[in-house]
C-alpha cells in the first residue's frame, strides 16, 4: 500500500491506494544503442562546442508516496530489498497536487546507501563550504523570524565535479523516479539551468526571506522568468527547483518553507509576510526525510526558516528549465577561456540521458536529445526532415537557422 498526504494550512487530507503490478510502456523505438554522432545534423559538443551524447528507448517510474508537507509512515532508515518499479508518466494525482500547491514532495527517491554516499561526499569537501557572514550576503533581515541567531548559511558548489563521489548527485539529472515529473512540468528535452549546489545550515543559522513568485512577492511585478502556466491540462514552469533532502526536516526544525498556491497569486505580499513576521499560518515548513525530493516551481513563493536542530541541515538544490527556456548562463563556460559548455568534469561518467540534460537551450525539433528510458540512459533525437534541414543549409550556409 502507498500513502500520500495533502497538507494545507488548517487542513489535512490522507489518501491511500494499491498498486499490484509493474507498469510498463512500450515504444516503437527499440534500438539498443544509436550514437548521436551518427544522426544527421548532430555533432558532439554542438552549439559551439557544448559536449554531448547518444541513444534510444522507454521510461518507467516508481509509484512511491506523494506528499505535500506532512510526514508519512516511511522512515528514513528503511531498507530496500528489491529494485523499485517505475511508471512512465506523471500521474493525475501528482499533476493535481503540483498544480494546486506549486510544489510536490516525492518520498524515498534516494535509498539509505545513496543518502550515506552523498553525505560522505559532502563531508569530504566541507572545506569548500562558504559561510554567508557578510551583511551583503545575508538572505534574511536581522531581528526577523528568518534570521536565526546570526550564524550564516553555508553554500558549496562543484557537486557534479567530484568524480566517483558525484555519482549520486549526477543520478538526479535523469533519475527514473523524477523524469516523468520533469517531463510533465518542463516537457521533453528539459535541461539543467543552474549549477547545483549544497545548502547547509548549522543550529541557529539564518534562513532565506520569502522570494520568488510568478508575480514577484515583493514588487508585485509579473516575472516571466519564473512563470507558471497550466492550459487544458498542460503544465509548464519556466524554472523548476529540485531540492534533494539529505537530512531529516522534522516539525519545527526549520529549513525549506513555502506558501502553497502562491504560484497563482496576482498580487504582491502584505508588508511583513516576506520576513515571516505576519500571516505565519500561511507559511508552511514541510516535514521531509533524508532521501525525499521536493520539486517546486520558482513561481511559487518560498524561502527557508532558520535552523533549530542540532544536526546540520543539508540539501542539494538543482534548477531545471524547459528545452528552450533559460535563466542561468553557466552553459556558456567560465567566460575567461575559449571554451563553451559546463565544466569538463561534469561530463565524466554520464549516461546518454544524463548528458542530454546538460544541453544548452534550443527547440526540441532542432536535433535535441529527449530522454525515453531513464533507467537505461537512452534518448531519442527530435528532428526536422532531412530536406528541410538541407534547405536551411542552402539558404543560410549554417547547420541551423
Amino acid at each position: 500500500m502507498i500513502f500520500f498526504k495533502l497538507a494545507l494550512p488548517k487542513t489535512a487530507v490522507s489518501l491511500s491506494f494499491h498498486t499490484s503490478r509493474r507498469l510498463t510502456t512500450s515504444f516503437p523505438l527499440s534500438a539498443s544503442r544509436l550514437s548521436l554522432s551518427k544522426v544527421e545534423g548532430y555533432s558532439p559538443r554542438s552549439f559551439t562546442s557544448c559536449r554531448l551524447f547518444q541513444k534510444f528507448s522507454c521510461v518507467r517510474r516508481q509509484l512511491s508516496t506523494i506528499a505535500m508537507g506532512e510526514e508519512t509512515e516511511k522512515s528514513s532508515d528503511k531498507t530496500y530489498n528489491s529494485p523499485p518499479d517505475y511508471l512512465s508518466e506523471m500521474t493525475e494525482d501528482e499533476r493535481y497536487l503540483f498544480d494546486l500547491n506549486g510544489y510536490i514532495i516525492l518520498r524515498g527517491v534516494l535509498n539509505v546507501d545513496e543518502i550515506k554516499r552523498a553525505n560522505e561526499a559532502i563531508e569530504n569537501h566541507q572545506r569548500d563550504m562558504i559561510e554567508r557572514k557578510e551583511d551583503a550576503l545575508r538572505n534574511a533581515v536581522k531581528g526577523t523570524a528568518f534570521y536565526g541567531t546570526g550564524v550564516g548559511r553555508k553554500d558549496m558548489g562543484g557537486v557534479l565535479e567530484w568524480g566517483e563521489e558525484s555519482k549520486v548527485f549526477k543520478s538526479i539529472l535523469a533519475h527514473p523516479r523524477l523524469v516523468p515529473l520533469f517531463h510533465g512540468i518542463l516537457g521533453k528535452g528539459y535541461r539543467l539551468d543552474h549549477h547545483p549546489f549544497v545548502i547547509a545550515q548549522d543550529k541557529g543559522a539564518e534562513g532565506f526571506q520569502l522570494h520568488g513568485g510568478t508575480v514577484d512577492c515583493k514588487s508585485g511585478i509579473y516575472n516571466p522568468d519564473l512563470a507558471y502556466t497550466c492550459h487544458n491540462g498542460f503544465i509548464r514552469s519556466s524554472l523548476l527547483a529540485c531540492s534533494v533532502i539529505l537530512t531529516d526536516h522534522n516539525p519545527g526544525y526549520g529549513g525549506f518553507c513555502v506558501v502553497p498556491g502562491s504560484h497563482k497569486s496576482n498580487f504582491k505580499m502584505p508588508s511583513g509576510m516576506i520576513d515571516g513576521e505576519k500571516y505565519k499560518e500561511f507559511i508552511l515548513q514541510p516535514t521531509t526525510k533524508a532521501g525525499d525530493v521536493v520539486l517546486f516551481s520558482e513561481g511559487t513563493v518560498h524561502g527557508s526558516m532558520s535552523w533549530t536542530a542540532e544536526v546540520q541541515r543539508r540539501v542539494c538544490l538543482f534548477r531545471f528549465s524547459p528545452a528552450s527556456n533559460v535563466y542561468g548562463r553557466s552553459y556558456f563556460g567560465n567566460g575567461s577561456e575559449n571554451t563553451v559548455g559546463w565544466p569538463e568534469r561534469m561530463y565524466e561518467d554520464l549516461d546518454d540521458a544524463q548528458s542530454a540534460v546538460l544541453e544548452p537551450p534550443y527547440a526540441n525539433r532542432l536535433d535535441r536529445p529527449e530522454i525515453i528510458d531513464a533507467e537505461k540512459g537512452k534518448v531519442n533525437i527530435s528532428s526536422r526532415g532531412m530536406r528541410k534541414k538541407q534547405h536551411d543549409r542552402d539558404m543560410f550556409g549554417t547547420k541551423y537557422f
